[in-house]
């Protein structure tokens, strides 16, 4: 798995959501037996702390809710616990779920950028359509960088992060030369 790294943490202000015209600064390659291991270890190598433990914030848009909840019921069987903005919070507790409800930031404080900056949020999973709700959740995506919290954008990245963290749940991760993986002795 191929992750880009970007410098967004160098430039205080700067939205970490991606346009026609951003540069990686670099990338990072993990590699391994499966997906999910080689997405943990991308992940890591880019700098991003996946959590094992913690509270998920989820804040998704309507098309996106089937899916959300699908993966806050992962996330409840790892230990997480759950908050989400109110219509996210409604779907996810229809569904079954224990979610708390948390302000958005429109709505006062305290709210999901509080937690985030509070160190109560381990993980984010946040969508957005239109270009409202887009400029709505900068604070997010910046505290979110800021506080070294791990933020997702698209169900897909979402799915792939508790992918890997349920993969770290298994079992640490192991370092081997490059021609194991060709060789069957990994």
């Amino acid at each position: 798995v191929k992750e880009a790294v970007f410098s967004f943490s160098r430039f205080p202000n700067v939205d970490t959501i991606l346009g026609p015209e951003m540069k990686s600064t670099g990338e990072v390659m993990g590699l391994d037996a499966d997906f999910k291991r080689a997405f943990a270890k991308a992940q890591l190598g880019a700098g991003i702390q996946l959590p094992s433990a913690g509270t998920a914030f989820i804040s998704v848009k309507d098309c996106d809710k089937e899916a959300a909840a699908q993966l806050a019921g992962r996330l409840t069987e790892l230990g997480f616990e759950l908050i989400a903005t109110g219509g996210t919070q409604h779907y996810l507790e229809n569904a079954g779920l224990d979610v708390k409800q948390v302000n958005k930031v429109l709505e006062g404080r305290p709210h999901c950028v509080d937690a985030i900056v509070s160190g109560h949020v381990q993980i984010v999973v946040n969508t957005t359509e239109g270009a409202q709700a887009i400029a709505d959740s900068f604070s997010i995506r910046r505290e979110s960088l800021t506080n070294n919290v791990p933020h997702y954008t698209t169900m897909t990245g979402a799915a792939a992060a508790v992918d890997a963290i349920e993969a770290l749940a298994r079992g640490s991760l192991e370092v081997a030369p490059l021609q194991a993986y060709f060789e069957n002795t990994f």
